[in-house]
C-alpha cells in the first residue's frame, strides 16, 4: 500500500490510480462532485455575503445590540409603544445601511470577476482555463512561465521547468523540477518532483497531477505561521485610530451622563436609554456603509477608466500616492520591441550573429518575451537545419539563456543575454564568421566602448556567444564558460504616443515618476530624456550594492532613474521611499515584480501580466499606460474626498448635538429629547449623507495627494461641534426663557433646529470654498431638501404624537428659521477662518 502522505514517492501510474484520474483529466461532473465534497481550493474560506448575514452585521455593533436589549426590557417594564418605536428606528437605520453595503458588495464582486486568476487544466481531454479556487484533487494542470502553482501537485512531465519556492522554503534561487521517484523521507526542499501551492513558475513548461488543495497543502498546513495579513493601508489605519477615538469619547459620555441623570433622581431605565441614544448619536453608525459605498462607487467609476480595483481600501492609497515607480518597457515605451541591428564585435552588420540568435530564439522554451519575438520576426528562416538537445533557462541572477543545439554538424551552446553577463563567460572573440578567434582580453575596452555608444543611443543591447561542446547532448550552467563572443543584437522600443502628456498630467497631480529598470543605464537615461524626464544622475544596481540603507533613504528621493536593477533591489528602493514618508505606487507585470508589488503602498499591474504579478497587485489596468493610470488616480482622490466629507459632517454635527443635549440634560428638569426622538434625529440627518458618494468634488482636492490626518479631524470636530452647540444653547434659551414653551414644543423646536441646521451646515462644510461657489451633487441636494420638507411637515401629522412632538406656532418657526440662517452664515465664516489658520 502506497503512503498517501508521501505522494512524491509515487510513480505516475500509482498517482493516477490513487487519485482516480487519468491523463485526459477529470470530467466536469466528477470535478463538481469533488469540489462539493472537499471544498474550494482556498486557504481561508471567503465570507459569503448572504443577505441574512449582511443584515445581521449591521445589528452586531455593541451599542446597537445594547440599545435593542434595553428597548426590549423597556417593552416589558415601562412603555411598550416607545420601545417599539426605538426598535423600528434602529431596524430602519440598519436596513438602510444594509442596502448600501449590499450594493457595494455586488459591485465589488462583479469587478473582481474581471481580473480573476485562472489556471490551465485538462478536463475531459480538452485544455481549459478555470478559476484557481475551482481546482480539485485529480486535476491535470498545465504550467508555463509566470503561472502560479494552483495546488500541491506531483510532476508528471517537465521541460526546463524552474520554480520559485522562496515563499515556502526561503530558497533564494529557482529550483529545477524533474519528474522522478523520491524516497518517502525526502525533505520538503529536496522534493524536486513536487510543485507547491503559492509558488510560481520562472521558466519552462510542465504538467502535474493535483494531489492536495487548500488547507491540506504544505502552505495550508503552516498557514497560521506563514499567513501575513495584508499590509494595512494609510486609510485603514486612520479609520481604526478614529474608531478608537470615538469609542473613548462615547464611553466617557455615556458613563458621565448616566451617572448625573441618576444623581438627579431620574428613572434609571430612562437615564440609561437616554445615555445610549446619545452614544448612538455621537457614533457615525453609517461610517462602515458609507466607506463601503464610496469605495465601491469609486471602483465602478475607475472600471470605466479601465482600472480594476482588487482591494477596495487601496483606492485611498491610490489617491494619496505621490511617487510612482515603473519600468520603461510598455509603460513609457510602446512595448513593441523591434530588432534594430545585428553587429559583429567591431560594429559591422553581421548576418551570422542574427542567424545564430534566431535559431536560439526559435528553439528556446522559456517564457515568451518580446525580445525573442522581435528576433524571429526579423529573421523568419527555416530551423530544420538545427536540432535542440538541451537548455538552461534565463534567470535573473545569470541574466542570460543558453541552448544546446546541433548546427552544421557541431554541437553548440548558444548563449544570449545582458552584454556584461555574456562577456563574463567568454575567453575568446570571433570578429566575423569564418575568421579566426582571438583572446578577448585585448578587445574588451573597444567592446565596452561600442556597447556604451549603442546604449547611449537608446538601443537595448544584448550579447551573443557560442561554444563547441563536442559530442555532448546535455549541459548545465557550469558549462557556460570559455565561450566565444560573436557580437551584439540591438533593439529599439520607441516612446509611447502621448506619454509626455501623461507624465505631465501625473506631475500636475503631484505624482513624481521614478523609473526602475533592469536595462543599461545609458538606455534608461536616453528614454527618460525622450519623454521629458531630466535626471542628471542614474543609480545602478552596482551602486545599490555599495549604498547603505541610510544613504539610500536620502538618495532615493533625489534620484528619478534606477538602472541595471536586480529584482530584490526594487523592493529595497520602494521601502526606502516609503520610510521617508512617501506614498509609493509600483507598476509591474513581470515574474520578478511580485515582491515589489506586495510591498508598495499601491501595487499596480495589467490584465496581460503574468499570474504572479496580477495576484500580488492591488489594482489591475485593462490597458497598460500612464494615461489610464492618471484617470484612476483622479477617481481615487474623488473617493477619498467624499469619504472624508462624511467623516467631517457626521462627527462635527453629531458631536455638537450630543454635547448640547448632554449639557442641557444636567440643567433642565426634564430630558431635552427622549431616546426615540434622538434616534429619529440621527436617522434623518444620516439620509442626505448616504448620497455623499455621488457628490461633486472641488478641483483643488484632486490636484494633489490627500492623506489621512486624525489631528485635523479632531480639530474640525471640536470647532464645528462647539459652533453647533453654541446655537443649540441659544435655541434653548429662546424657547425656555423668551417663549416659555411647554416640554413637547421645546422638544419639537429643538428637533427641527438640530436637523435643519445639520442638513444646511453639511452644504457648507462639504467644501473649503464658499458654499455658493461649490455646488453639491444632485442627489445630495434633493435628499437635503426632502429631509427639510419632512421635518417641517412632520409635527403636524398624526404620527408626531407617537414621538411626543406637537405643532409649532408660525412665530416660533420664523424664529427658528432666523437661528438656522445665522448658524449657516456663521459656519461659512468660521470655515474660512479655520482653513486659513491651518494653511
Amino acid at each position: 500500500m502506497e503512503d498517501p502522505n508521501a505522494y512524491w514517492s509515487w510513480s505516475v501510474e500509482t498517482a493516477f490510480k490513487a487519485l482516480e484520474t487519468q491523463p485526459t483529466g477529470l470530467s466536469w461532473e466528477e470535478a463538481k462532485k469533488r469540489r462539493e465534497k472537499l471544498g474550494t481550493n482556498v486557504l481561508k474560506a471567503k465570507k459569503s455575503y448572504t443577505l441574512t448575514r449582511l443584515f445581521w452585521a449591521q445589528l452586531r455593533t455593541p451599542i446597537v445590540f445594547i440599545l435593542i436589549c434595553a428597548a426590549c426590557i423597556s417593552f416589558f417594564l415601562h412603555n411598550p409603544s416607545d420601545a417599539l418605536i426605538i426598535l423600528a428606528i434602529v431596524l430602519t437605520s440598519s436596513f438602510l445601511s444594509f442596502q448600501q453595503e449590499k450594493g457595494a458588495q455586488e459591485a465589488t464582486s462583479k469587478l473582481l470577476a474581471m481580473v480573476q486568476i485562472k489556471t490551465k487544466i485538462i478536463r475531459q481531454g480538452e485544455p481549459t482555463n478555470i478559476p484557481l479556487e475551482e481546482v480539485v484533487s485529480g486535476d491535470v494542470v498545465l504550467l508555463s512561465a509566470g503561472d502560479i502553482i494552483p495546488a500541491d501537485c506531483l510532476l508528471i512531465e517537465s521541460k526546463d521547468l524552474f520554480v520559485d519556492e522562496a515563499s515556502l522554503t526561503g530558497e533564494t534561487y529557482p529550483i529545477e523540477k524533474i519528474p522522478l521517484l523520491l524516497a518517502p523521507q525526502t525533505s520538503l526542499n529536496k522534493r524536486t518532483n513536487t510543485l507547491f501551492l503559492g509558488t510560481h513558475v520562472i521558466s519552462g513548461t510542465g504538467r502535474g497531477i493535483v494531489v492536495n488543495t487548500g488547507k491540506k497543502t504544505e502552505f495550508g498546513k503552516t498557514a497560521q505561521q506563514l499567513r501575513i495579513r495584508p499590509i494595512e493601508t494609510d486609510f485603514e489605519k486612520g479609520i481604526r485610530r478614529f474608531g478608537y477615538f470615538l469609542v473613548e469619547v462615547t464611553l466617557l459620555l455615556v458613563i458621565l451622563i448616566f451617572a448625573f441623570n441618576v444623581l438627579l433622581s431620574r428613572p434609571v431605565l430612562d437615564s440609561f436609554l437616554f445615555s445610549l441614544a446619545l452614544a448612538v448619536g455621537l457614533i457615525p453608525q453609517l461610517l462602515p456603509a458609507i466607506v463601503s459605498v464610496n469605495l465601491a462607487n469609486g471602483a465602478k467609476k475607475m472600471a470605466k477608466s479601465k482600472v480594476i480595483v482588487k482591494r477596495l481600501s487601496a483606492i485611498e492609497n491610490f489617491g494619496s500616492m505621490n511617487i510612482l515607480c515603473c519600468d520603461k518597457t510598455g509603460t513609457l515605451t510602446a512595448g513593441n520591441v523591434r530588432l534594430h541591428t545585428a553587429l559583429a564585435p567591431d560594429g559591422s552588420p553581421s548576418e551570422y550573429v542574427l542567424h545564430v540568435a534566431a535559431m536560439h530564439s526559435a528553439l528556446e522554451t522559456g517564457f515568451n518575451n518580446p525580445i525573442d519575438t522581435a528576433i524571429k520576426n526579423a529573421h523568419p528562416i527555416s530551423y530544420k537545419e538545427a536540432q535542440k538537445y538541451d537548455e538552461v533557462p534565463y534567470d535573473f541572477v545569470r541574466k542570460r539563456q543558453s541552448v544546446l543545439l546541433e548546427y552544421n554538424e557541431q554541437n553548440l551552446i548558444v548563449s544570449k543575454g545582458a552584454v556584461n553577463s555574456i562577456l563574463s563567460i567568454c575567453s575568446s572573440i570571433d570578429m566575423g564568421h569564418e575568421k579566426n578567434t582571438f583572446s578577448i582580453e585585448s578587445y574588451l575596452p573597444s567592446i565596452i566602448e561600442l556597447y556604451n555608444e549603442l546604449s547611449s543611443q537608446g538601443l537595448r543591447t544584448l550579447g551573443v556567444a557560442i561554444k563547441n561542446i563536442g559530442s555532448l547532448i546535455h549541459f548545465t550552467k557550469e558549462d557556460e564558460k570559455n565561450m566565444t563572443f560573436i557580437g551584439f543584437l540591438t533593439f529599439y522600443d520607441p516612446p509611447k504616443d502621448g506619454v509626455i502628456q501623461a507624465i505631465q498630467k501625473l506631475s500636475e497631480l503631484g505624482i513624481s515618476l521614478k523609473i526602475i529598470s533592469g536595462d543599461n543605464a545609458h538606455v534608461v537615461k536616453n528614454i527618460a530624456q525622450q519623454v521629458g524626464i531630466i535626471a542628471p544622475r542614474v543609480i545602478t544596481g552596482a551602486d545599490l550594492r555599495s549604498i547603505s540603507d541610510a544613504a539610500l533613504f536620502h538618495l532615493a528621493n533625489q534620484c528619478s532613474l534606477f538602472a541595471e536593477v536586480e529584482p530584490n533591489q526594487k523592493e529595497r528602493i520602494i521601502m526606502a521611499l516609503k520610510k521617508s514618508g512617501n506614498s509609493v505606487g509600483f507598476m509591474g507585470d513581470g515574474i520578478n515584480d511580485a515582491s515589489a508589488l506586495h510591498n508598495a503602498d499601491v501595487g499596480i499591474s495589467v490584465d496581460t501580466a503574468v499570474d504572479v504579478a496580477k495576484e500580488a497587485a492591488d489594482i489591475v489596468l485593462l490597458e497598460k499606460g500612464l494615461a489610464v493610470l492618471s484617470e484612476g488616480v483622479i477617481e481615487g482622490r474623488r473617493t477619498f474626498a467624499n469619504t472624508m466629507k462624511y467623516i467631517f459632517m457626521a462627527t462635527s454635527a453629531n458631536f455638537g448635538n450630543m454635547f448640547s443635549m448632554a449639557g442641557a440634560s444636567l440643567f433642565l428638569s426634564f430630558l431635552p429629547l427622549v431616546p426615540k426622538q434622538i434616534l429619529l434625529m440621527n436617522l434623518l440627518t444620516d439620509l442626505p449623507e448616504m448620497t455623499i458618494a455621488m457628490d461633486n468634488v472641488d478641483k483643488e482636492l484632486i490636484q494633489k495627494p490627500q492623506r489621512w490626518d486624525i489631528s485635523f479631524i479632531r480639530k474640525f470636530m471640536v470647532v464645528f461641534g462647539l459652533m453647533s452647540s453654541f446655537f443649540d444653547y441659544i435655541t434653548f434659551i429662546i424657547l425656555l426663557f423668551f417663549f416659555h414653551t411647554p416640554i413637547s414644543q421645546f422638544r419639537t423646536g429643538w428637533f427641527l433646529e438640530s436637523i435643519a441646521s445639520a442638513c444646511l451646515v453639511v452644504l457648507v462644510v462639504r467644501s473649503r470654498r464658499p458654499f455658493f461657489k461649490s455646488l453639491p451633487g444632485f442627489k445630495l441636494l434633493i435628499a437635503t431638501i426632502g429631509v427639510l420638507f419632512f421635518i417641517l411637515l412632520f409635527p403636524a401629522t398624526p404620527l408626531a404624537t407617537l414621538f411626543g412632538f406637537s405643532p409649532l406656532p408660525s412665530f416660533l418657526l420664523w424664529t427658528l428659521f432666523v437661528i438656522i440662517m445665522c448658524m449657516t452664515l456663521s459656519a461659512e465664516i468660521i470655515k474660512k477662518i479655520f482653513y486659513r489658520s491651518i494653511s
